[in-house]
């Protein structure tokens, strides 16, 4: 990997674009992938590149769904795994909850590729490209392949930067769907049950922490979070914070302190 100095002041930015470069080249990642995770980015600035109060609040909810589910999963893709795989398997293993390699551009050597790369990251509960196999019915391409014994017989299902037909299409099963997606306008962000608004390593990191919070506490605890969750606000807020930054940024103009004179003089 390219060496980039951590006095960069987008250090995190600049190595998570370098990560996703080194998994293209490995093959765990699409061209497509790269072109997601920029329009992520894009919304991570808008946001102020962190974990907001209503991002919490809905990892919080995923978190007492996954512990209170019957049959939980975790749906990972190229790019969740090119940016996440440890923290993806350290949440799986907290949780006890089974990962499954889906792609939305599937073929399966790049299945076998990601699953052979999180299982060096630790991984062990996970269904990859030797799961007995069927089509989601309301999705009749490789897009809805999916493991009988995963995505398919699951009652709640995490993704991140997920397609939105297929979260439709999940939802439409009903299953229960928290997608982690920065894009509050995303088919996928409105179609979910939950929808995290925050960047996929934070996001993750953040579940692991509450769900070493989470845990103990009596299952009708867990559920009464959910009872009170609200998808539609968590969105609400989302882009009420969208729109704070903006209005600030449209009255200042200049947002970044750099510390440079506004006036000009030759």
């Amino acid at each position: 990997m390219e060496e980039i100095p951590p006095t960069h002041p987008r250090y995190w930015s600049l190595v998570t674009r370098q990560k996703l470069v080194e998994a293209l080249r490995e093959g765990i990642v699409v061209p497509h992938g790269l072109i997601s995770h920029g329009r992520g980015e894009a919304f991570d600035y808008l946001l102020g590149e962190r974990s907001h109060d209503f991002a919490v609040e809905a990892e919080r909810a995923a978190v007492a769904a996954m512990m209170v589910a019957r049959k939980p999963i975790i749906s990972v893709n190229g790019n969740y795994a090119a940016l996440a795989a440890d923290e993806i398997v350290q949440l799986s293993e907290v949780l006890g909850v089974p990962i499954e390699v889906n792609l939305f551009h599937r073929t399966e050597e790049r299945i076998k590729r990601i699953e052979d790369f999180l299982k060096a990251h630790g991984a062990k509960l996970i269904y990859g490209v030797d799961c007995q196999k069927t089509h989601l019915p309301n999705l009749q391409s490789p897009r809805g392949v999916v493991c009988v014994n995963g995505i398919y017989s699951a009652d709640f299902i995490l993704v991140a930067i997920e397609d939105g037909d297929r979260t439709e299409a999940l939802r439409r099963l009903d299953k229960v769907v928290a997608a982690i997606d920065l894009n509050p306008f995303s088919r996928t962000a409105q179609a979910a049950s939950i929808t995290i608004v925050d960047e996929a390593v934070r996001a993750t990191r953040n579940m692991i922490r509450l769900a070493e919070e989470l845990k103990g506490r009596p299952k009708d605890d867990l559920r009464l979070i959910l009872a009170s969750y609200r998808n539609s606000e968590i969105l609400s807020r989302a882009f009420k914070a969208l729109l704070e930054r903006l209005s600030i940024a449209a009255t200042k103009g200049i947002v970044l302190d750099l510390g440079f004179r506004d006036e000009i003089s030759l």
